[in-house]
């Protein structure tokens, strides 16, 4: 990594709004968060069962002044002082990530500041560079959200190389969709946990693992075979343990991410696992993880839970380490949001 910028504290102001999440923040030299301003939509998505893309995108436009306005005044300062300016500009919801960039734009070019596009989930990688100020790669890392699932290796600060991802559904997207057929609310992800502690993981869904020599992922069989389980008790009547489901198919869906990570770490000859992505909030991924890597000698880093999620801070991290790199400066009159981008 080059050296800080005139060797003087950097200011990276954060922008978030890939998801329902309204996300402002203001982050020193890529390490150090000075202001964090989240507004949720969750109690507005409970409604529907899941994110409503239209309507999340309308309360961005109604919540991203105000958390601007907020964030400078947690932090004490004005836009004068920020160096650089960070925005999520995929992947995610297109609606949503539209009002971000439109914004960031919009700032950019109104106080002449460097723009910064930022890819979401190298964001999610820099949640643990503010948890962990010492942390540095090389390392392998788990990513694990609604939309990903993916193992890379992390060779510097800005570069990365993909070892392994989901052949079809994410996990995060199978907790939502195994959640929802366990009538369980939104997010689907929390309330599984919730349950499988009151349950045993009793039941086995899956017979045959996929890709068991490589590195990819799959769960979409695994999400069938608890829907198909589901729908079968109901059609004979039987009486079916919602706490049992959860924590079956919850033992499952970790076992698959941890047993891939800890053979990748160990093949690729490093001792540190970084667990990022909203998914990594899960205690039972967290546990296993650890309980797996010590078994090789290697350490597990996770940020805490509000890092997990969709944040700014992790964004304005990123943009700190592409802008010193020089990397990933976007043009405040053409920059458009990218629903999808590959990993």
């Amino acid at each position: 990594m080059q050296e800080q910028k005139n060797n003087k504290d950097i200011y990276i102001l954060g922008i978030e709004s890939s998801c329902d999440d309204t996300g402002i923040a203001i982050v020193k030299n890529g390490r150090e968060v000075i202001a964090n301003v989240v507004a949720s939509q969750i109690d507005i998505h409970k409604l529907y069962g899941g994110v409503v893309p239209e309507i999340a995108s309308r309360n961005h436009v109604m919540n991203i002044d105000g958390a601007l306005t907020e964030c400078l005044n947690r932090a004490n300062m004005t836009l004068k002082d920020i160096d650089a300016i960070a925005v999520t500009y995929g992947a995610g919801l297109l609606g949503a990530l539209i009002v971000g960039v439109n914004f960031a734009k919009a700032l950019a070019y109104s106080t002449g500041k460097p723009l910064i596009a930022v890819n979401h989930i190298e964001g999610h990688i820099c949640a643990n560079y503010i948890e962990f100020n010492q942390l540095e790669p090389p390392f392998v890392c788990l990513i694990v959200s609604g939309g990903h699932t993916a193992l890379v290796e992390q060779t510097d600060f800005v570069t990365r190389k993909l070892i392994g991802t989901t052949t079809d559904d994410a996990i995060g997207e199978a907790f939502d969709k195994v959640a929802r057929e366990c009538g369980l609310e939104y997010p689907g992800g929390p309330n599984i946990q919730k349950q499988a502690a009151l349950g045993t993981p009793c039941i086995k869904f899956i017979t045959k693992p996929h890709d068991k020599n490589g590195y990819n992922f799959s769960y979409s069989g695994l999400k069938t075979a608890v829907i198909n389980y589901l729908h079968n008790a109901d059609q004979r009547g039987e009486v079916v343990s919602i706490p049992d489901v959860c924590a079956s198919f919850q033992k499952e869906a970790v076992d698959q991410v941890v047993e891939k990570t800890v053979k990748a770490c160990k093949n690729y000859g490093y001792y540190k696992i970084v667990l990022a992505g909203g998914v990594s909030a899960n205690a039972a991924l967290r546990e296993t993880m650890k309980a797996e890597a010590a078994k090789i000698g290697a350490e597990v880093y996770c940020p805490r839970i509000g890092l997990c999620t969709d944040n700014a801070a992790m964004i304005a991290s990123r943009g700190y380490f592409d802008y010193v790199n020089n990397k990933n400066i976007a043009d405040p009159l053409t920059l458009e949001a990218q629903s999808t981008l590959p990993l």
